[in-house]
């Protein structure tokens, strides 16, 4: 992106002192009054188009526009290795209505290295800051910022035409979810991380074969401690250089959206780290940042709180997430840690904490800062999707904003998670006392807009993996993750599964290594990950799995009370009557032969899965394919039929015909 700028437009506020005024040539105001309006109310969703560092034109020679939000400052400087960081070689201008000092430096192109050298007001002390908006940055332990222009010819007109259609709720969705440093390395260097471009081809691939919709992202925002996967930021307007430019992490979403497949961005707006170079006292003062410690820190992660009280700082985040979307063709946010944003007590102590004006612990800024964000979404990117990772039982996360919700289009289910992980780590012994952690969901499965997530956080140091968690042998563990990840699917509500999981990976996830693709040499992880595709092939093209996965029609118990053997039966169903499915999960260890079960219709049932099938790594128990209905009542049905069930196994048939 370059701005054809004049070289003598007026320009409001102090002049610098000193022989380096010559140096700095004057721009056009960035700021329309409009713009300054929309800045101070919190409403400007285009602050990347005007802060940061900017390719431009002074007269005929390559010049770039520098401007940085830092009201308080004495003096700022641009400082690079266009003037062998020199502090006082090119100093910026005040806007004293904006607050943003500016200034256009001839000689500077692309690829520059530069930093703003802040001077307090207070105290003089002098601050090297990465630039807020920058584009790109040096990869850690480096911190400078670097200029670059955003240009990339886009293939993916196709794809982009389709989702401006709007958002279909009433589709399949099933998100695989990877941390790019970790997913895969380069063969050959196991501690080398492969490019964006490096990763194209191969994650499109894999995702494709796999029957996946979208990938979702570990936030790629630039972070400088690598450890922190990207939810600790600094330069949230760049992609990570560990991987690559802005150009190649652009290929890998084109390339992606070419092969039918979706990017979803893990965002984290509501804190960043500490690091001297980044938003922490910016310009001398808590600038992005509440001051109160109380507010403005987060004992739990160690962090600073972005102060949604500022109206300049929920423009910052409002234009961070348009710049996503907008600049990068990102199909949608996750938001991370939503609860922390909307209470100030979320998982602070007694004494953390301050309440709002009304004494109480909602954060009403903020709240009104994701009601602004998800609604502009909605407005400007008609098929974005925006998902909110909230822990609490807030209602009406997931309601539109007109009709006072907070406007998300769903909210991850955490308590469906911990509910089914807590019942698989049980003994299966120990299970019948734990049975309502299986049922419990369906009094509340439609209150929102659900989708449920085997993440990252289930797997991360020091939790285990799916499989290490489960209790038994090998060949029990195995079959407890294919029913884990089956229990997921056939719930209703839109799915998540984090990378390693789709073939039983049995370490925990460590980000500074590869997934353990060696166990695909083994037929009984090769055997997970043939199931997981099968699962994605019969979610995707079966009605009954996605189409009313947010209404109460899509879901009807069979039996839910058969603690004892630990089986529950339903049913998932589309909009047509002959879309219905019966599902049958048995939770124990026993293979339960002749076991009855009502059924909602005559006739055959075919059976479409079973995750004890040998080709699995099953031991290969069924039901011949299907099974006969029998006029014979049980659990409120006219028919039924008696089935073998594996141990712990999940089993789907699908409806012959009318129900009765």
């Amino acid at each position: 992106m370059t701005d054809h700028l004049a070289s003598n437009g007026d320009q409001h506020g102090a002049d610098p002192s000193g022989s380096a005024e010559s140096s700095i040539q004057r721009g056009s105001p960035i700021f329309t009054a409009d713009d300054l309006q929309r800045f101070k109310a919190g409403t400007d969703a285009c602050l990347h188009r005007r802060l940061g560092a900017h390719l431009a034109k002074a007269g005929e020679a390559e010049a770039t526009r520098f401007a940085v939000w830092a009201p308080n400052a004495a003096q700022v400087g641009a400082i690079g290795d266009f003037n062998g960081w020199d502090g006082g070689a090119h100093p910026l201008r005040l806007n004293s209505e904006s607050g943003v000092w500016e200034g256009l430096v001839p000689g500077v192109g692309a690829g520059s290295k530069y930093k703003f050298r802040i001077t307090a007001q207070n105290t003089g002390r002098q601050s090297d800051k990465a630039d807020p908006f920058g584009f790109y940055h040096e990869t850690s332990p480096n911190t400078a910022s670097i200029v670059w222009d955003l240009a990339y010819e886009w293939e993916d007109g196709e794809w982009m035409r389709e989702r401006e259609k709007g958002l279909t709720l009433d589709g399949p969705l099933s998100i695989y979810e990877v941390h790019l440093g970790s997913w895969m390395r380069a063969s050959e260097k196991a501690d080398q991380f492969l490019t964006y471009r490096e990763l194209a081809p191969k994650l499109a691939e894999y995702v494709e074969e796999m029957g996946f919709t979208h990938v979702e992202f570990l936030p790629i925002m630039e972070h400088p401690f690598y450890g922190s996967w990207g939810y600790q930021a600094t330069g949230n307007f760049a992609p990570t250089s560990r991987y690559g430019t802005p150009q190649d992490f652009m290929f890998l979403l084109n390339h992606m959206h070419q092969r039918g497949i979706g990017v979803i961005l893990d965002w984290a707006p509501f804190h960043f780290p500490d690091d001297e170079h980044g938003l922490a006292r910016f310009d001398g003062t808590h600038l992005f940042e509440h001051p109160d410690l109380k507010r403005g820190f987060y004992p739990e992660w160690n962090t600073i709180v972005f102060n949604f009280d500022c109206p300049e700082v929920r423009s910052f985040l409002l234009s961070c997430a348009m710049f996503w979307l907008e600049e990068y063709h990102a199909d949608g946010l996750r938001l991370d840690a939503v609860a922390s944003m909307m209470y100030f007590d979320y998982l602070r102590k007694q004494g953390e904490w301050l309440p709002n004006e009304f004494g109480g612990r909602e954060n009403l800024n903020a709240i009104g800062f994701l009601k602004d964000l998800n609604g502009l979404v909605h407005k400007s990117f008609p098929g974005a999707v925006i998902i909110a990772e909230d822990s609490t039982d807030t209602k009406n996360v997931s309601l539109p904003v007109d009709q006072g919700g907070l406007g998300f289009d769903m909210k991850w289910d955490l308590g469906w998670t911990h509910d089914l992980y807590d019942y698989m780590v049980t003994k299966p012994d120990e299970r019948p006392g734990q049975h309502r952690k299986l049922t419990f969901r369906a009094s509340y499965a439609f209150e929102q807009n659900f989708l449920i997530p085997l993440s990252h956080d289930e797997v991360k140091p020091g939790m285990g993996s799916l499989y290490g968690k489960l209790p038994g042998d090998d060949w029990e563990k195995r079959a407890g993750v294919r029913l884990l990840i089956g229990s997921m699917y056939v719930q209703p509500g839109k799915k998540l599964l984090f990378m390693g999981g789709e073939f039983g990976q049995s370490g925990e996830w460590q980000h500074d290594e590869s997934l353990d693709w060696s166990l695909l040499n083994e037929p009984g992880h090769l055997g997970i990950q043939q199931f997981v595709k099968d699962l994605n092939r019969l979610h995707n093209s079966n009605p009954a799995f996605h189409q009313l996965d947010f209404e109460p029609a899509g879901f009807e118990w069979i039996h839910s009370d058969d603690a004892e053997k630990s089986v529950v039966t339903f049913l998932r169903q589309g909009r047509d009557s002959t879309d219905t499915a019966l599902v049958i999960c048995n939770f124990s260890p026993m293979t339960h032969h002749n076991y009855r079960t009502g059924v909602p219709g005559a006739g055959q049932w075919r059976e479409l899965l079973n995750s004890d099938a040998s080709d699995y790594g099953g031991s290969g128990l069924g039901n011949l394919g299907g099974v006969d209905a029998e006029p014979v009542p049980c659990h409120g049905r006219q028919h039924s039929v008696t089935l073998t069930l594996p141990p712990l196994s999940i089993l789907i048939f699908d409806q012959p015909g009318d129900r009765d």
